[in-house]
């Protein structure tokens, strides 16, 4: 096992890494929308937070010697299904590949965020 950290990522605000690839898979820890420049959530909507939480994940792929085409699945959580449409809007620009997908509401995420998801990815 490797464990991957990139400071184009949000560094864990728990006792986790940002991913751990073992042979040609890569697993990634749930990522919200901290934006890693100023580790902090800027953004308020879910679109806003969907782009940002893509974004952390595309750069840990990165890291990790992958990319968003290659994520075999992932793992979606929302603070309320109600805003199920306009993630999928913004989840269908990064995930073009449409990999397999769990997607579920949650009563509640860290930092009180609306959306939060881990990726299982290739090399």
């Amino acid at each position: 096992m490797t464990k991957h950290f990139t400071e184009k990522a949000p560094a864990a605000i728990g006792p986790y890494t940002q991913a751990i690839s073992v042979g040609d898979f890569i697993f990634t820890s749930g990522q919200i929308a901290i934006n890693p420049a100023t580790n902090q959530v800027e953004e308020t909507t879910i679109e806003g937070q969907t782009k940002q939480v893509c974004e952390n994940l595309k750069a840990i792929l990165e890291n990790c010697g992958s990319d968003l085409t290659k994520v075999v699945k992932t793992t979606c959580f929302l603070s309320d299904m109600n805003d199920f449409a306009p993630f999928n809007a913004v989840y269908g620009t990064y995930f073009t590949e449409k990999p397999a997908r769990s997607c579920v509401a949650v009563k509640t995420l860290p930092k009180n965020v609306l959306v939060e998801v881990e990726i299982i990815a290739i090399r």
